[in-house]
């Protein structure tokens, strides 16, 4: 199916494993000849699979000082530029879009090179709370220009759409459905449902279980998706949407003094905390609290406030990522190292034999506990779907292609952030490339089983508390 029809060219910057994975979809279902393609990488990985495609391919990295003038010529009035580098300012490319009217996506709100380690920032100042502030504080003079969507992979991106899809059906299931959704844009309309169900946190509870037919070596960072991705966002802060019904903020935790201030940040490497989650096919785990994008924008949009503005609702909400065994091995040697990097690092591609990514959503504290939804992918559904991906990466690129869909049927919206979006054409457009879309009810919670070996200090009176899941 063609979704639509573009005039304009497409630009994309950065060609790893999500720009290889998302460019068959991109063929396949908008109506766009490849030769108003053009690729612009700073490696020479995925040459090949650009001439597999007649996609023209420029090797030329985009830096602090050029990347005005590599990307202009190749952008004008109408056309889209695709962002998914690493290195490259998110906020500078959102304004030379802007300046040229050009629409454009990322899937992070991404810094410099440096920016996630710069000591000379504070651990706030390098946080995506900052850099998300940065790129939402642009709305006002992006107001009716280009749409210009921040943060749109799978997380962040796709598991806003899961959040909401998971609100309609705890309100169908708890008697209390919800007749017409509210538009995306009504924030207040969505936060208003999550708290009459009593939603007090909010995980993106993810394990990849995807296995190589060799194993991670000594010396080497192994992933199923981006390395200096998941190596950076590990080193900064643990972040977390600072939800209203918590008692009281870590000994280690702190808030911003800036911005919407609905989050608060840890002092300690988001890849050396961990949290207790649940997911229907693994159960209980504990995951890493890896700071995300949407950890930030869940809990502001989903922020009640009263008259005055003061908070009167929000949920705590953040990523609890159990990865592949090669990369929690790999993660596990890194911290080994004070956080230096390996001098290898493998994408795992072909050589995963078997294994799924079980990534959603599970929204506590409703009245029926805990409620999972999300979409269960294997390797090899993966790979009947699309070429030149793996379970990890098709969660994104489909995620990836719908944001695109989205922003050329909706070309003049400014800045917009994925919990903005319409979940349902989202989803639509997803859909086939999801394995198995499942909701799953759970009684769980993170008190489950504690105080049994080691007396613990937990608060039994509300098992939703972020102590309760932190574990120490």
């Amino acid at each position: 199916m063609k979704h639509v029809a573009f005039d304009g060219r497409l630009v994309i910057l950065g060609f790893g494993s999500i720009g290889q994975g998302v460019l068959p979809l991109i063929l396949r279902h908008i109506d766009l000849p490849a030769e108003r393609i053009t690729i612009v990488t700073a490696e020479e990985r995925g040459r090949e699979v650009a001439a597999e495609y007649g996609i023209r391919f420029i090797l030329q990295a985009a830096t602090r000082e050029n990347f005005s003038d590599l990307l202009s010529p190749l952008l004008s009035s109408g056309d889209f530029l695709l962002n998914l580098s690493v290195d490259v300012s998110s906020v500078e490319l959102m304004k030379l879009c802007n300046r040229l009217d050009v629409l454009y996506l990322d899937t992070v709100v991404e810094p410099w090179a440096g920016g996630y380690t710069d000591t000379s920032l504070t651990p706030s100042q390098r946080s995506n709370y900052a850099m998300r502030e940065e790129a939402v504080a642009l709305r006002p003079a992006f107001a009716g220009g280009p749409t210009s969507i921040t943060a749109h992979g799978a997380n962040p991106g796709l598991v806003s759409h899961f959040v909401k899809q998971a609100l309609l059906d705890i309100a169908r299931d708890t008697g209390a459905p919800v007749a017409t959704p509210p538009p995306a844009s009504d924030r207040a309309a969505w936060a208003g449902i999550a708290a009459k169900l009593g939603v007090k946190v909010i995980h993106i509870a993810e394990r990849d279980t995807q296995v190589a037919d060799r194993p991670k070596k000594p010396g080497e960072f192994v992933n199923t998706w981006s390395v200096d991705g998941f190596v950076g966002e590990g080193c900064q802060p643990a972040e977390l949407g600072w939800g209203s019904h918590e008692k009281e903020l870590p000994p280690d935790g702190h808030r911003h003094g800036f911005g919407c201030d609905a989050a608060i940040y840890l002092m300690r490497p988001g890849a050396s905390t961990r949290v207790r989650t649940w997911t229907p096919l693994e159960g209980p785990m504990h995951g890493f609290l890896i700071t995300h994008n949407e950890s930030i924008s869940l809990a502001d949009y989903y922020t009640l406030r009263d008259a005055d503005g003061t908070v009167v609702y929000r949920p705590t909400a953040h990523y609890a990522y159990h990865p592949c065994d090669d990369a929690v091995l790999s993660v596990h040697e890194l911290a080994g190292k004070n956080w230096e990097m390996q001098p290898e690092k493998r994408l795992m591609t072909d050589e995963i034999t078997h294994g799924m990514d079980e990534l959603g959503v599970l929204l506590m504290g409703h009245a029926k506990g805990a409620y999972w939804y999300g979409s269960r992918l294997t390797i090899g559904e993966a790979r009947r779907a699309a070429p030149h991906n793996n379970a990890t990466s098709l969660q994104v690129t489909a995620a990836v292609l719908a944001g695109v869909i989205w922003a050329m049927e909706n070309p003049r919206r400014g800045v917009v952030e994925s919990d903005e979006i319409d979940h349902a054409r989202v989803l639509e457009i997803c859909a086939p490339y999801l394995g198995d879309v499942v909701g799953e009810y759970a009684d769980w919670t993170p008190l489950e089983g504690r105080g049994v070996l080691f007396p613990e200090a937990v608060d039994t009176t509300d098992p939703w508390q972020f102590r309760n899941f932190r574990v120490v």
